[in-house]
């Protein structure tokens, strides 16, 4: 599979010129972001909560305390909407009206499925951690039992999704491009700033390597 097959949920109907249904696309997309957030109601109260994600072919793997009422929830098959926003520019027209973001999102529906396989869920941990921090699995120490079993990891599969992005100039009305206002594209990207050492680091521990995070846009 190459591209992601439109549903009635996922078809885009507005702007569909910035739709995109590719594998590489979302992939791409879901690989440079960490950050999700997950929809869900309960008990007809909505709720969006922001957590981090990371994805192994067409799973995507959530994780947080057992006691998390949204993993609770998510656990009993409640359908869900994760969503991915990338914003790469601030886009500044000569009218109020055609100001935009440059972006790049993902919108994936479906339900979560309750990891219980322990292999299957070191494994789900170790992408975590290091989807956030390249290597840092391989460094600290690796969950013990209890801590495993006081944490709770969701899958999600990639069947229902789509993406849809923006890029380029402000797109004016033919007669504001005569209006002396400065108009074009502010670049936006997330930046590593200089580490921070805890207080009770050891003397002899290793520097943090920034280089592990490449060209990223997160670096």
């Amino acid at each position: 599979m190459s591209s992601y097959l439109p549903t009635d949920r996922t078809q885009i109907r507005r702007l569909k010129k910035r739709a995109a249904y590719d594998q590489a696309t979302v992939h791409a997309i879901l690989d440079e972001g960490f950050v999700c957030h997950l929809g869900f109601a309960a008990n007809a109260q909505p709720f969006v909560i922001p957590t981090l994600y990371a994805r192994d072919g067409e799973m995507i793997y959530v994780h947080g305390s057992g006691a998390s009422r949204m993993l609770r929830n998510l656990e009993e098959g409640f359908d869900i909407c994760l969503t991915v926003t990338l914003v790469d520019g601030i886009v500044l027209a000569r009218s109020a009206f055609h100001h935009s973001l440059n972006y790049r999102s993902v919108v994936v529906l479906g339900k979560a499925r309750l990891v219980a396989e322990r292999s299957e869920m070191l494994r789900a941990l170790h992408l975590l951690t290091n989807h956030v921090v390249p290597h840092r699995w391989e460094e600290v120490r690796v969950p013990s039992e209890l801590e495993l079993k006081q944490t709770h990891v969701l899958a999600i599969p990639l069947n229902e999704v789509s993406a849809k992005v923006r890029s380029g100039p402000p797109l004016d009305d033919e007669e504001d491009y005569t209006l002396p206002v400065w108009a074009g594209v502010i670049p936006t990207r997330m930046r590593m700033g200089k580490p921070q050492p805890d207080a009770r680091l050891m003397a002899n521990a290793p520097a943090l390597d920034l280089t592990r995070f490449g060209n990223s846009a997160r670096e």
